[in-house]
């Protein structure tokens, strides 16, 4: 009975320089509990063993290739594509893949190396997409199809982007794809359509600053949090979360005792989203800690006086004092003129006398 574990190790053995698959396992296990351990049975479970070992390898998951069997790639090309229509994606790559190895030098080639990261791209496969998209690029540089697989290449990240509570890796990465798309592309629709991606990606990173910044509020980490809102409101401009994040500055100031820069950023939201939500929120908690008699609200209750002085107020201000000092360098540049005809008139008048 002390040959049992050699046996074993010796199946094993069988097993792993054959085949990795789980099949066999199976098998090899059944076929020792039911036969005999004598000196004389184990050339017969030696044969046993190797062939339930081939029959396991022949059983495994793998796709089965094609034979290789010449055929016009116009044959072979409009197999895939009607595959690609049926939606039979993993069949559509293989007759791709079957259109280069037939016939690598092809047009129709290049044609099935973009249409393979295509199918793959369809079939929710992207790295894989990726993967196929950088060999096409790095092969054809020049082709005319190549924005287009910059462009896939970037919607393979942007189709992953995950909400603001988990890691935003492909997030930053699809920033990265599209403003290459941009950059090197910018008069096509690739272009026109990445711009508009970028817009959603960058809100969708804004509102991930907003997540962790919440989070450390909540946590009475205001420094934190602090941070994060400013870094919205910097970088994110653009985005539906700067009203927000003057909210939560004014907010946090406000619990560690920062009065000053808490109007400050109460006086930012009210000067540029009057009509938000938001403000008033803002104007509420000013009246809960003691400093509505700071701010006089005005224009129906939407904006704020600052220092004394409305914002109306102080855009007409502005305003008033652009338009002086338009008039005075249009009046400056009349006198040039006149000044400089005057000039001209006078040495005319000289070089006649002169000819006399």
């Amino acid at each position: 009975m002390k040959r049992a574990p050699a046996l074993a190790r010796m199946m094993g053995a069988v097993s792993g320089a054959l085949c990795y698959g789980r099949h066999f396992e199976s098998f090899s296990f059944m076929a020792i509990s039911r036969v005999g351990f004598s000196r004389s049975g184990l050339g017969k479970i030696a044969l046993v063993a190797a062939a339930l070992v081939a029959a396991g390898c022949s059983s495994t998951g793998q796709k089965k290739k094609f034979d290789y069997v010449e055929r016009p790639v116009e044959t072979l090309y409009g197999e895939a594509t009607k595959r690609l229509e049926q939606k039979r994606y993993d069949e559509a790559v293989a007759f791709f893949e079957e259109v280069e190895r037939q016939h690598p030098y092809s047009d129709w080639a290049r044609r099935a190396q973009l249409m393979k990261a295509f199918s793959r791209y369809q079939a929710n496969d992207y790295e894989e997409a990726i993967t196929a998209l950088d060999q096409f690029i790095a092969l054809h540089p020049g082709n005319k199809d190549v924005p287009y697989a910059y462009y896939l290449k970037a919607m393979s990240f942007y189709e992953r982007i995950r909400d603001v509570g988990r890691d935003q890796g492909f997030t930053d990465n699809a920033v990265a794809s599209l403003n290459d798309v941009v950059r090197r592309y910018p008069g096509t629709e690739y272009a026109r359509d990445a711009r508009l991606k970028l817009d959603l990606t960058s809100d969708h990173l804004a509102g991930k600053e907003m997540y962790v910044g919440l989070f450390y509020l909540k946590q009475n980490k205001h420094i934190a949090a602090i941070n994060r809102f400013k870094f919205v409101i910097n970088n994110y401009q653009t985005t539906t979360h700067v009203a927000e994040a003057l909210h939560r500055l004014v907010e946090a100031y406000l619990e560690i005792g920062i009065e000053t820069e808490a109007r400050a950023a109460a006086a930012v939201l009210a000067h540029n989203y009057p009509g938000s939500p938001w403000y008033e929120d803002t104007y509420k908690l000013l009246r809960r800690n003691g400093l509505v008699d700071k701010w006089a609200a005005i224009d129906a209750g939407q904006r704020i006086l600052v220092d004394g002085k409305s914002a109306t107020e102080a855009d007409r201000e502005r305003e008033s004092a652009e338009a002086e000092a338009k008039a005075e360098a249009e009046r400056e540049a009349a006198e040039r003129v006149e000044a400089d005809k005057a000039a001209a008139k006078e040495r005319r008048k000289r070089e006649k006398k002169a000819s006399l």
